[in-house]
């Protein structure tokens, strides 16, 4: 009968420990690849719009994406066309060139540098557009695996000049403290951090080389509270100490806790059951 419980109780706790790994697989890869529709009737120039951009709606061709991010064009007109990198009185400029691509058929480029890529349809030249390339937000990878149970982590993102090498946690202040390192890139000495809630939560005080500053802002989106900081080119270190920070025991660890708990409660339950046999 004990046997029979912990093989029960070993496999609730590996589905449950497979469901947490994917939804944590869910929550730390960004998304890095956008659709762009070239509608049904694009190859007619009196059509009402020739591309539909599922990251944002825009319809005009123009999508905004970071480096090393995907853009697929995918084909629902019935009718084939081209992606081609230049313009139409320009002609191509061999960046990217899909070739001619029949309906229903994708085409897809990694977009590896900062810049303005036009494009258009070399069949049908009235369809243009352009990719703007950005280099979009720094990640700090895995910031909370030296806490806790080590696997319960966080990304963080974060816009500065210059780089930012480590986020430390001290659990008992509630604060992170983040190390500037490297020679600035700008004169622009502003910060933009994303932090999540489930790492730190606010409001904020911020410390900057060990002296109290009120000179940020910070707004909340959803589960992400983006901070603003204004530095200077001599800046070092950064606290920032919230109202909770990540907790001691992450998630996975209260699974085994709550595993573990309940098959204490069904032993104990098949213990009382008198044998009637």
């Amino acid at each position: 009968m004990l046997h029979r419980v912990f093989v029960n109780s070993v496999f609730l706790f590996l589905i449950i420990s497979g469901l947490f790994t994917f939804s944590m697989a869910g929550m730390v890869f960004a998304q890095s690849s956008y659709d762009i529709n070239i509608p049904a009737g694009a190859a007619s120039p009196d059509a009402p719009y020739f591309w539909q951009s599922e990251k944002d709606g825009r319809t005009d061709g123009i999508i905004e994406i970071n480096i090393d991010d995907t853009v697929v064009w995918k084909n629902a007109d019935t009718a084939a066309h081209t992606v081609s990198s230049g313009t139409p009185t320009e002609g191509p400029d061999e960046i990217f060139d899909s070739g001619l691509f029949a309906p229903g058929k994708s085409f897809p480029h990694t977009f590896a540098a900062k810049g303005n890529y036009p494009y258009f349809c070399i069949v049908h030249p009235w369809m243009t557009g352009t990719v703007i390339v950005t280099e979009g937000f720094q990640i700090i990878p895995k910031v909370g695996n030296d806490i806790g149970d080590g696997l319960t982590t966080f990304d963080v993102e974060y816009d500065f000049n210059r780089v930012l090498s480590s986020a430390i946690i001290n659990e008992e202040k509630k604060s992170i403290t983040f190390e500037i390192i490297g020679n600035a890139k700008s004169d622009d000495h502003n910060l933009t951090l994303k932090l999540p809630s489930a790492l730190i939560d606010g409001p904020f005080a911020i410390w900057v080389d060990g002296k109290k500053i009120s000179d940020f802002e910070s707004v909340k989106d959803n589960d992400i509270s983006i901070v603003d900081i204004s530095l200077t080119k001599d800046s070092k270190l950064i606290t920032i100490v919230g109202t909770s920070v990540i907790p001691e025991f992450g998630v996975m660890t209260m699974v085994i806790l709550g595993v573990a708990i309940i098959s204490i409660l069904i032993v104990g339950q098949r213990l009382q059951i008198p044998n009637r046999f």
